[in-house]
């Protein structure tokens, strides 16, 4: 060891060390930074190369050149090599500098970058070996070791698995250098197929090799929302939750529709291109607990993880869909499909999302996009609950002061009347803390935002506007995966969506004319975990003969089908349709005889029906209404078969109907199920005739079978047909065989019957029965004709047209 001199300042020589350490620090960092990168952009002469890629890889260039690495670029594709290096050589003709950088440097860097470049057909095995021998020729000669090589798949999904195998055999990287594929999405069409995606990459490549893109978490407003939120803990721990929240919105509007796109869309959809990643990946980053480190990817993937667990399954009733109306004609068009050809995807769609934790529960989290809307803008906006009230008039509400002003936390994404991502924060809420490359900004004066004017907000923009593209590739190129999608991500998202689009597949979309046009009609509203149109579409009657109206013609048909009347309409207007006749049949029968008595036939179809009138009918006459069951399965009420625990679970918990109301068939009697000596049919034919005038009901709502059974009366049976019987016992041809009817008899003395026919698998009996006489031996709805009342037939579009 070396002795410090006697003859130096006091404190010298330890400054001198120190100085020695950080010589010795800086050339170990430089050691570490010197090799050759080399960066393969798979599908080169592709549109997302043209707009995005080659921009970001020459911004990438002009941040990193002359700091340790040397470069390489290889464009790659199938086309042919001289059409292929003229489309790429035309790409790069648009690249552009930023603007404070002189145009002679700028020129310089340019052509740098353009030498650098070259393009390689890649089709066979042998093209694969060929583009790397080119790669080492790049650095081998120079002496330079290879610091590792990037290939970027801006290829169709079905194209990875070839690849991937081809760079695997072919063009890995030497000893001691690393690989990094990046991939773009699509990952898969659902969770099968994503898992089968990821099984057949993940044969290939390790999971710290692959960066799965969604360019939104490049985005710098989104890439913002967990370090603001870090860095505004002290204020947001006791806001950011569900006392304090009234609801979340995150949005993303296009203006544009699909043309050109058609083939993709007719594919994936906007649920698919949208929310399941992008919004999805807003959401996580939103209501994710936030872990000791934000910088800890480790940290934030768990605790993304943890919120997918939480988040409540969806259903049907979570989402409305709609389609403008130009999609079908350019579909018809680009696809060549024919005239006849009706597209169910959906250009536009509402999602209502619940959070089941102790954060969020109660919350509602609204996530919707779509095509051809009025204005192009995206946003994540968290509204909070306004619990002041102000005795000041309005006009004297200072906006850094009053409580009742709205209060809300936007993080802005770009587009929209603000024009550039920002972060806004309502001034009667809190001064934000943002990060040094953020700056306060100030609005064009009159500039409204949310409901507020720009002035009551603190806002902030970034100093620097960048692109999502490139700021993705830089974090590629340092190896931070914190802005990218782990496999494990991935398949939770495929997980929560998957069940919604099986559940979507055949529903027929709201049709909206685009744009400005849109008016209301797009509105939706939320109740009890149910997002429905505020709108209803009017009702619009059939055309004349020969006019061959299409079903996306119309949105309520009516005709005749048996003679009687006939409502048809895509499933969610039926179900909506029939829910507001039998309120006004309810609300006439009180008006004239203080009561209404409804039995309801059982099965998977009323469900809807029950969902509907206990969320959307406040004005229903529960308190007068006598709920009877048309037929009853032979096992307990508590059974999941029972139909009246079906009633019970869909309807009855949520309205107030009296207790003494309602009347369960007696089915379970003396600890017995149906059985003859306990006369339970008996005993509910009684308690009909003592409560109910004449034993005519005032509605009963009926289902088809498709063997055309009806309630429980069967074909080839004679129980229940015909006779003095108000009540039956019959025997199913399917489990649980023993069951409890009304009789055709009694159906017949009521004073309205409905009978509700829906799913593509009804539609064979729905054509036979419509063309068969009075026959209920066989076709025991054939036998369903009120004798003085009216028989109404409700059929949605798969059931009447197929």
């Amino acid at each position: 060891m070396l002795a410090e001199p006697s003859n130096w300042p006091p404190g010298m020589w330890k400054m001198l060390t120190v100085a020695m350490c950080v010589a010795l620090l800086g050339c170990l960092q430089a050691q570490e930074l010197q090799g050759h990168v080399s960066i393969i952009l798979l599908g080169a002469t592709g549109d997302l190369a043209k707009k995005y890629l080659w921009q970001g890889l020459f911004q990438l260039y002009l941040d990193e050149a002359g700091r340790g690495h040397s470069f390489s670029f290889h464009g790659a594709a199938l086309t042919a090599p001289k059409r292929g290096q003229e489309l790429m050589a035309k790409a790069l003709e648009s690249l552009s500098c930023p603007k404070d950088m002189e145009p002679s440097h700028c020129a310089e860097h340019k052509d740098q970058f353009l030498q650098l470049s070259r393009y390689h057909q890649l089709k066979t095995a042998e093209d694969y070996q060929a583009l790397n021998k080119d790669i080492e020729a790049q650095f081998q000669p120079a002496g330079l070791q290879e610091a590792g090589r990037i290939f970027y798949f801006s290829v169709p999904p079905f194209a990875y698995a070839d690849i991937a195998r081809n760079i695997n055999s072919s063009c890995r990287p030497g000893p001691g250098a690393w690989l990094r594929v990046v991939l773009e999405k699509p990952f898969g069409h659902d969770h099968l197929s994503a898992q089968q995606l990821a099984t057949e990459l993940g044969s290939f490549f390790q999971e710290e090799e692959m960066y799965r893109v969604d360019h939104y978490l490049g985005k710098q407003a989104v890439a913002q929302i967990l370090p603001f939120r870090d860095q505004n803990r002290k204020a947001l721990d006791g806001l950011w939750n569900r006392h304090h929240v009234e609801r979340v919105e995150i949005i993303m509007k296009e203006t544009v529709d699909a043309e050109g796109r058609t083939s993709f869309y007719e594919e994936y959809g906007v649920i698919r291109d949208v929310l399941q990643n992008h919004l999805t990946e807003i959401l996580t980053l939103v209501a994710m607990e936030l872990p000791h480190s934000v910088s800890s990817v480790e940290a934030v993937l768990r605790h993304k993880l943890r919120l997918f667990q939480a988040l409540r399954g969806l259903q049907r009733a979570s989402a409305v869909v709609g389609q403008y109306q130009a999609y079908n004609e350019q579909v018809r068009r680009e696809l060549q499909k024919l005239d006849s050809f009706h597209s169910l995807t959906p250009t536009f769609t509402g999602v209502l999302v619940h959070i089941d934790n102790l954060r969020w529960e109660g919350v509602p989290f609204i996530l919707m996009s779509g095509k051809a809307l009025d204005e192009r803008v995206g946003y994540a906006r968290i509204l909070f609950k306004n619990q002041a009230c102000c005795v000041q008039s309005e006009k004297h509400w200072a906006a850094t002061q009053s409580q009742c002003l709205p209060r809300q936390v936007v993080f802005h994404i770009g587009h929209g009347d603000l024009g550039s991502p920002a972060v806004l924060v309502s001034r009667n809420l809190f001064r934000p803390s943002l990060p040094s490359g953020w700056k306060e900004v100030e609005g064009p004066p009159g500039l409204r935002l949310f409901g507020s004017p720009l002035s009551s907000y603190y806002a902030y923009s970034p100093v620097q506007e960048r692109d999502a593209y490139s700021i993705l590739l830089s974090h590629i190129y340092h190896g931070r995966k914190d802005s990218f999608i782990t496999t494990e991500n991935l398949l939770a998202s495929w997980g929560f969506w998957t069940p919604l689009l099986e559940s979507l597949a055949h529903t027929a979309p709201r049709l909206y004319p685009g744009g400005a046009e849109n008016g209301h009609l797009l509105d939706f509203e939320f109740s009890s975990g149910r997002l429905f149109y505020s709108q209803q579409q009017p009702e619009q009657l059939v055309p004349g003969p020969g006019s061959a109206p299409m079903p996306s013609d119309f949105q309520v048909l009516r005709a005749k089908y048996r003679e009687s009347p006939l409502v048809s309409a895509w499933s969610e207007e039926l179900i909506s349709k029939l829910a507001t006749d039998i309120e006004a049949t309810a609300v006439q029968a009180v008006r004239r005889f203080g009561q209404f008595h409804l039995a309801l036939s059982g099965g998977s179809s009323p469900v809807a029906l029950f969902q509907q009138l206990a969320t959307a009918h406040y004005g229903f006459p529960w308190a007068h209404t006598h709920l009877w069951l048309a037929d009853e399965r032979c096992v307990p009420l508590s059974d999941p078969e029972s139909n009246f625990q079906s009633l019970q679970a869909h309807l009855l918990q949520h309205v107030r109907v009296p207790y003494l109301n309602i009347h369960p068939m007696p089915v379970h009697l003396q600890q017995r199920l149906c059985a003859e000596e306990d006369q339970g049919a008996q005993l509910y034919a009684r308690e009909i005739s003592t409560l109910v005038a004449n034993s005519s009901f005032d509605l009963v709502l009926l289902g088809m079978g498709a063997d055309g059974h009806t309630a429980s009366l069967f074909p080839q049976s004679p129980t229940g047909l015909d006779g003095e019987q108000l009540v039956v016992l019959t025997t199913s041809p399917s489990q649980p065989y023993r069951r409890m009817s009304l009789s055709l008899p009694l159906i017949n003395r009521a004073k309205k019957v409905a009978v509700l026919v829906m799913g593509r698998m009804k539609r064979e009996i729905t054509t036979l029965v419509s063309r068969v006489g009075h026959e209920p031996k066989k076709w025991p709805i054939s036998g369903v004709l009120p004798h003085s009342g009216q028989l109404v037939w409700y059929m949605d579009y798969d059931a009447f047209l197929g």
